[in-house]
């Protein structure tokens, strides 16, 4: 299910229709607090969240979203809004798209971050291997979006799980920002530095909120981060 949040009742109307012929179902919501209590009640697969609302916003919706959800999120921002776009990215969003926008495009943006959420089918695997990935405490299982350390559930988004991943995938081996950005987002989107920085923070603060002592994921200042050898 799809949750599609914009104050602009032609674009709740429209893209419903067209996400609806694609078998898709949708629910509307015209703001921002509206939409979390919608979705408290029934979890969509994926929200579309325009930032310009009247109550709530798209970033307070988010920031408040985040608090206790991993949910996939593709922002709507305007033109002019190339600074609501780097701060809803660091927040966790994990695309967006533009106004005006071509109904095609944001129908491959869902399908495209729906496939990084769940990049398998259950039991099913991709690249003849579908085991968890074990790295010391840590077990990441791709085929649930599941990560757990010390045997608690570590609530990640897509983006977060990714660049978890790149990094956990060779421990000692050092990501350059520029390889996690390939790693977690499509050509299409350009991320800074700093936008990867902010979602490193936010692994470690998810950890660190687990257990104190979390060190896994080293920082190389100038270079890069990696995932610590144990």
């Amino acid at each position: 299910m799809i949750a599609l949040v914009d104050d602009d009742q032609n674009i709740l109307t429209s893209v419903s229709i067209m996400l609806e012929a694609e078998g898709y179902d949708v629910r509307t919501y015209p703001d921002g607090e509206q939409a979390l209590n919608g979705v408290a009640d029934h979890p969509p697969d994926l929200m579309v969240l325009d930032i310009k609302m009247p109550r709530m916003d798209g970033m307070e919706t988010l920031n408040r979203l985040r608090r206790n959800s991993a949910l996939p999120v593709i922002f709507l921002t305007s033109r002019d809004d190339e600074i609501d776009e780097v701060l809803g990215l660091k927040l966790g969003a994990d695309d967006y798209i533009r106004k005006p926008f071509s109904q095609r495009l944001l129908l491959e943006r869902i399908r495209a971050v729906l496939r990084r959420a769940r990049p398998r089918e259950e039991g099913v695997p991709e690249d003849g291997d579908s085991k968890p990935l074990v790295r010391g405490n840590m077990t990441l299982d791709p085929n649930r979006h599941l990560c757990t350390w010390k045997g608690e559930e570590i609530t990640l988004t897509v983006t977060e799980f990714l660049i978890l991943q790149a990094l956990a995938q060779r421990p000692g081996h050092v990501k350059t920002r520029d390889q996690l950005m390939d790693t977690a987002y499509d050509d299409n989107i350009y991320v800074d530095d700093r936008t990867i920085d902010s979602h490193i923070k936010r692994l470690r603060k998810k950890f660190k909120a687990a257990d104190d002592s979390f060190n896994a994921i080293e920082t190389l200042y100038g270079v890069g981060y990696r995932y610590r050898v144990e």
